[in-house]
C-alpha cells in the first residue's frame, strides 16, 4: 500500500497545483462549488485569520456545526496552522458541551445557530457569559481558562463573537510568513484532529488522531472502492464523525475526487444530489439507505451513475443490501468496521465480494493494518473459528486519549495492540464477523452510547435511587437505550418526567426510549449487576407490550 508521510495541508497544496480547476467540494442544493485551487486559497485566508486573532500552533479549535460549507475549510485551515481540530457532536446539549470544552482545553469554538431543537448560540452564552462584555480577542472565561475566542459561522453579528467572514477578511490582509513557517514545521505524526468517543469504558475521551492516521486510513478505504479523480461521492453523513471526516473527506482528497455535500441527512436531497451531480458513490448507515429506498419519489430519480459507496454504523439487513445493489446500482458497495481509536477503519469488504460476505461479515483487514482476534483473558491470538476480542495494530492506532494516560494504557497494550472491546471471529477465508461486545457500550444507529454516562446523569434526577442502562435490540437502529430505574420510597416519578428532565441536557439519542421501574436488579453471588439479564428482560417487556423498536 502507498503510504502518505505528509500533512493535510501539504497534500491539499499538491492537489491544488496538479488539478486546480477540478471540483473538490460541491453543494448541489445551492449550486455552490469549490475547485481544489479555490478551496486551497480560502484555506490560506482562514488559516491566516486564525493567527490574526491570537490563536497559535498547538491550540485546540472546536467546531459545533452541521456539514456547512466552511466546515471543511476550518478543518484544513487548522491543519495548516498547526492547530488541533476538535469536532463536537451536533446532538450535544449544554451538559455535554460543558464537559468537552473543559476536558479538551478549547482555545476557540466555532458555532452555527443551532440544529433541530438546540440553540447553540444561547447555550454558548450560558456557558460563557463573559462573551457579552469582553472585547473580542480579550476573552477571559472563569469556566474555561484556555478559551480565547468564539466564532460564529455565518454573517450575522453576535456580541463578543467574530464572524467567519471577518476572519477571512483578516486573513486577506495578514502576511503569510508566520503561516508558512508553521506549515514547514509540521510533521505527519502531529495530532491534527481530536474526536470525542465513549470508547469502551467511562466518560467521553478525546481521541488524538494524527495526519498519518487519517490520511492513510482514508486512502485505504478509497482504494477498496476503486476511487479515482473521476469519482463524485455523495456525503450525507456527519463530518464530526470519522464516517464523514475520514471515510469521506480523507478518502476523497487522497484520490483527488469530489465531495458532493449535504448539510444534514434528507433522503430527498440525497437522491436529488446523486442525480444532479451524477455521483458514483454514496455513504450512509442502513437506516439512511432504507429511507432513500422507501421515499415515495424514489423512482423519479436517475441513480444509474452510482457504482460504490459505504454502508456502515450498524448491521445491514440483506434485503436493504440487495435493494441498494439492484435499485441504486451500487454493485460495488462496501461495509466497514472499526472505532474512532483505530482512525477508524480496521476491516472493509471489497468491491467484488458477494452479497453474503457484505451482510454477514465486516470484511478483511485494510492493507497496512494487522487485525487479530485475541483471547480477552490470555491475550493469545485465537485460531480461525474461535471467538475473541478484535484487536488491531498499525499506522491507524491513535496517538492516545487526551490527558488520559491510564485510559490509553488500558486500550493499547505494551505490544502495541489496540483493544476494541468488541467480540468477533475470523473465518477461514480471512473475513471477520462481529458477534458481541465485552463492555456494555450501546450502538444506536451508529452513535456510541456509554451506559455509565447516562446512569450518572439519571442519578441527578430527584426521586431516583438507582439506574442501570442497557441496550435493547432494535430493527431500525440496531439498539435503543433502555433504563431500569429504582425510585426512592414514596417518590412519584413517571417515564415522561425522566424524559422531560433529559431533554435539552443530554443528546436526544442518549435519552432512554424504554424506561422500566423495578424494585431490584439481578445480581451475581459477588454482588455484581447482571446486565445481560436486564437486556433480556427489556427485550421481553418490549415484545409483551407490543411497543416495538
Amino acid at each position: 500500500m502507498q503510504f502518505f508521510e505528509t500533512t493535510l495541508s501539504i497534500l491539499l497544496r499538491e492537489k491544488a497545483r496538479s488539478q486546480p480547476d477540478h471540483d473538490f467540494i460541491v453543494y448541489a442544493d445551492r449550486d455552490l462549488r469549490f475547485t481544489y485551487g479555490e478551496f486551497d486559497k480560502r484555506v490560506d485566508e482562514l488559516a491566516r485569520g486564525l493567527l490574526a486573532i491570537g490563536l497559535k500552533k498547538g491550540d485546540h479549535v472546536g467546531i459545533w456545526a452541521t456539514n456547512v460549507p466552511d466546515w471543511n475549510t476550518l478543518l484544513f485551515a487548522t491543519a495548516r496552522a498547526g492547530m488541533v481540530f476538535v469536532t463536537v457532536n451536533t446532538g450535544y446539549k449544554i451538559h455535554e458541551l460543558d464537559y468537552l470544552m473543559k476536558q479538551s482545553d478549547l482555545a476557540a469554538l466555532f458555532i452555527i445557530d443551532g440544529f433541530r431543537d438546540s440553540d447553540y448560540v444561547s447555550m454558548t452564552y450560558e456557558l460563557v457569559p463573559e462573551l457579552k462584555t469582553a472585547p473580542r480577542s480579550y476573552l477571559k472565561s472563569e469556566r474555561f481558562p484556555f478559551l480565547k475566542s468564539v466564532i460564529y459561522v455565518g454573517q450575522q453579528k453576535h456580541r463578543g463573537m467574530y464572524s467567519m467572514n471577518e476572519l477571512l477578511l483578516l486573513g486577506k490582509h495578514t502576511p503569510d510568513r508566520e503561516l508558512l513557517e508553521i506549515e514547514a514545521s509540521l510533521d505527519t505524526n502531529d495530532v491534527v484532529n481530536m474526536q470525542y468517543t465513549s470508547g469502551t469504558t467511562g466518560f467521553p475521551k478525546g481521541v488524538m488522531l494524527t495526519h498519518r492516521n487519517i490520511l492513510n486510513n482514508g486512502f485505504g478505504i478509497g482504494e477498496n472502492q476503486r476511487f479515482t479523480e473521476k469519482d463524485i461521492v455523495c456525503l450525507p453523513v456527519p463530518l464530526f464523525h470519522c464516517f464523514g471526516l475520514v471515510l469521506g473527506m480523507m478518502a476523497i482528497i487522497t484520490h483527488g475526487a469530489t465531495a458532493a455535500m449535504l448539510e444534514w441527512f434528507d433522503p430527498l436531497l440525497v437522491l436529488a444530489t446523486i442525480q444532479k451531480e451524477k455521483c458514483t458513490a454514496v455513504y450512509g448507515v442502513p437506516t439512511m439507505f432504507i429511507a432513500e429506498l422507501n421515499h415515495p419519489m424514489f423512482k423519479m430519480f436517475d441513480l444509474s451513475s452510482l457504482r460504490t459507496g459505504i454502508m456502515a454504523g450498524s448491521p445491514c439487513p440483506i434485503e436493504t443490501m440487495r435493494q441498494a445493489i439492484e435499485l441504486m446500482h451500487m454493485s460495488e458497495v462496501t461495509i466497514c468496521y472499526g472505532l474512532t481509536e483505530s482512525s477508524p477503519v480496521m476491516t472493509q469488504t471489497r468491491y467484488d465480494d458477494s452479497i453474503e460476505i457484505k451482510v454477514e461479515t465486516v470484511g478483511r483487514a485494510l492493507p497496512g493494518v494487522e487485525v487479530t482476534i485475541r483471547d480477552p483473558e490470555t491475550g493469545e491470538e485465537c485460531p480461525a473459528g474461535v471467538h475473541g476480542e478484535f484487536c488491531c495494530r498499525g499506522y491507524n492506532t491513535m496517538k492516545g486519549y487526551y490527558k488520559m494516560p491510564e485510559e490509553t494504557a488500558k486500550c493499547i497494550d505494551e505490544k502495541g495492540w489496540l483493544h476494541s472491546g468488541d467480540i468477533g471471529v475470523k473465518g477461514e477465508d480471512g473475513n471477520f464477523r462481529v458477534t458481541g461486545r465485552i463492555k456494555d457500550m450501546i450502538i444506536r444507529g451508529g452513535e456510541n452510547v456509554y451506559p455509565k454516562e447516562i446512569e450518572d446523569f439519571l442519578y441527578t434526577i430527584p426521586g431516583i435511587k438507582d439506574a442501570q442502562v442497557v441496550g435493547i435490540a432494535s430493527k431500525k437502529y440496531g439498539e435503543e437505550v433502555g433504563a431500569f430505574v429504582i425510585l426512592h420510597k414514596d417518590a412519584a416519578v413517571s417515564e415522561e418526567d425522566i424524559r422531560d428532565y433529559c431533554r435539552g441536557k443530554i443528546s436526544r439519542f442518549k435519552i432512554p426510549k424504554f424506561i422500566f421501574f423495578v424494585d431490584s436488579y439481578p445480581m451475581t453471588s459477588s454482588g455484581k449487576i447482571q446486565k445481560f439479564q436486564l437486556r433480556e428482560t427489556g427485550a421481553k417487556k418490549v415484545e409483551e407490550l407490543g411497543i416495538g423498536t
